[in-house]
């Protein structure tokens, strides 16, 4: 079975300006692409799972959340750190229209890993989660993932993850002794 190092994107991939959708708004977050090449010279596949109830709340489209997916995606392809798949949530339950509704996709609910573990064949407990909320440590925790690790500044953060980061630099030392493991 393959395994995935699956990533949130605001907060993770991005810097977390609020409710991203265009790609002036989106910077990324320094070590993001080498942190991602090692984990696929590791084995594992990247795999981006994101709430974005932006769309659900009206303030942005689906389209427009798609079109910055693709953007971002050939971004990850050129630096030479390709994304498996990317899932996202757009359902909230004080979204508008047909997007106000519960969601077993919405983290902190496993849904999207859930669904990427049978598109891929995953092997959950072999496969992490960096995510920079409680949601994505709860979705990871719900999954059976083999780690969660929070993208935090450590002194400032309580949390249930396996471990909290500050840079994505250190997640790489840190993803290297994890990986051995196995």
């Amino acid at each position: 079975m393959a395994k995935a190092l699956f990533l949130d994107r605001d907060g993770v991939i991005n810097s977390d300006s609020g409710y991203t959708c265009k790609i002036e708004e989106f910077h990324f977050i320094d070590g993001i692409f080498d942190l991602c090449r090692l984990a696929s010279s590791l084995g594992y596949l990247t795999i981006v799972a994101t709430n974005q109830s932006g769309i659900g709340r009206g303030y942005f489209t689906e389209q427009e959340y798609q079109s910055l997916t693709r953007w971002m995606q050939d971004r990850f392809a050129a630096e030479s750190a390709p994304l498996a798949a990317v899932y996202h949530c757009p359902y909230h339950p004080e979204g508008v229209g047909e997007y106000r509704r519960q969601s077993d996709w919405r983290k902190p609910a496993p849904g999207m890993l859930l669904q990427a573990a049978r598109d891929f064949s995953l092997d959950l407990a072999a496969s992490l989660l960096i995510g920079d909320s409680e949601h994505d440590i709860m979705a990871a925790r719900a999954a059976g993932m083999g780690a969660a690790i929070r993208f935090a500044d450590p002194a400032r953060v309580i949390s249930g993850a396996d471990r909290i980061f500050a840079a994505h630099s250190e997640i790489a030392k840190w993803l290297k002794g994890f990986s051995s493991k196995e």
